[in-house]
């Protein structure tokens, strides 16, 4: 992979974290409206599942922005885009939630590239990843 494609995978994994970010922060700064949104969907716990979305939102988010972990994280953030979307936007007479639906399952795609491709070289990944044993080619 070139310096460019990784350039634009730090991009992507910046921009991509940003609404994970912001979500997972105004779950905890308007904690009781988040509550009574769940329980009005009908999520089992809402005390407990505002404060869970909240803290894993968030560590979503710093995987990505970190580049830690990034394919599980990445599949992880793309299949609970899909649950939320599952939950919250299936009144697909309501435009409105017909395109937040759609806007979630394009997270999943965006989410299911970064599961093949990986956190490209500006990561944390990269950094922790070993250098490839040296074939009996290259040793010769």
């Amino acid at each position: 992979m070139n310096a460019m494609q990784n350039l634009m995978l730090l991009i992507g994994r910046l921009l991509a974290s940003v609404l994970f970010a912001v979500s997972g922060y105004y779950k905890f700064v308007r904690y009781d409206f988040y509550v009574g949104f769940f329980e009005k969907l009908g999520v089992p716990m809402a005390h407990a599942s505002v404060y869970a979305a909240g803290v894993f939102e968030l560590a979503g988010a710093l995987a990505l922005i970190l580049g830690f972990k990034t394919r599980p994280a990445a599949v992880l953030l793309g299949l609970y885009s899909i649950a939320a979307a599952s939950l919250a936007h299936t009144a697909f007479g309501d435009f409105n939630q017909l395109t937040h639906f759609l806007k979630n399952l394009t997270i999943l795609g965006a989410f299911m590239a970064f599961g093949v491709v990986g956190a490209g070289a500006y990561s944390w990944d990269a950094m922790q990843a070993k250098p490839a044993a040296p074939t009996s080619d290259e040793a010769a």
